[in-house]
């Protein structure tokens, strides 16, 4: 925990807060949006459902990226960076799992929740502090991810494997992704008045 709580919060930490605020909320939206889009489109692992799945980790790539540019140098930036690289390679591998129908898409998209969900966990704790907030929203979505992601792989080996389960993890995390949102809002809002 900052030690420097009662230090008035710097113009770069306030335009990060901005960013992120802006970043989450977006990631949030889009997630929602995808997962109700997903509900309706994955009776077959069909064209277009193999492009919705495409598509969900590159949100996270794209995400990633505008996330880097306004993370400062350091171990944070770098975690950042592989999960951009991550979610990238993700989708490619989601295109060419879902050739193969519903248990390799399982598989891998529970091998990506996992690892992207302990890299949201690594940034959320970097990121805790008088600035940004305790970040619980972040951590608890990351430890899902991780969890969840587990289940999918033992449940792509098990009986009657489905997709649906993708667009509740979906709405999970966007849920999860704009509380931090409005929780940054609000430390924004908080700062502001005590500096005021």
């Amino acid at each position: 925990m900052s030690t420097q709580t009662a230090n008035p919060p710097t113009r770069g930490a306030a335009g990060e807060r901005s960013s992120l605020l802006r970043l989450y909320l977006g990631r949030g939206v889009l997630a929602v949006v995808w997962a109700l889009v997903f509900a309706g489109a994955h009776d077959s692992v069909d064209a277009p459902a193999i492009t919705l799945l495409v598509l969900y980790p590159l949100i996270d790539a794209v995400s990633s990226l505008l996330d880097l540019r306004a993370t400062p140098d350091g171990s944070e930036r770098r975690v950042t960076a592989f999960n951009g690289v991550l979610s990238t390679f993700a989708a490619l591998a989601l295109g060419i799992a879902g050739a193969g129908g519903v248990e390799p898409v399982l598989h891998v998209f529970g091998a990506w929740a996992v690892i992207s969900g302990a890299a949201q966990v690594v940034v959320g704790l970097r990121r805790r502090g008088s600035e940004l907030g305790n970040q619980w929203p972040t951590l608890i979505s990351g430890g899902l991810s991780l969890l969840v992601g587990v289940f999918y792989n033992v449940q792509a080996v098990g009986e009657n494997p489905s997709l649906d389960v993708l667009s509740t993890y979906a709405t999970g995390g966007g849920v999860w992704f704009i509380l931090q949102a409005l929780l940054l809002g609000w430390k924004s809002r908080r700062l502001r008045t005590r500096t005021a």
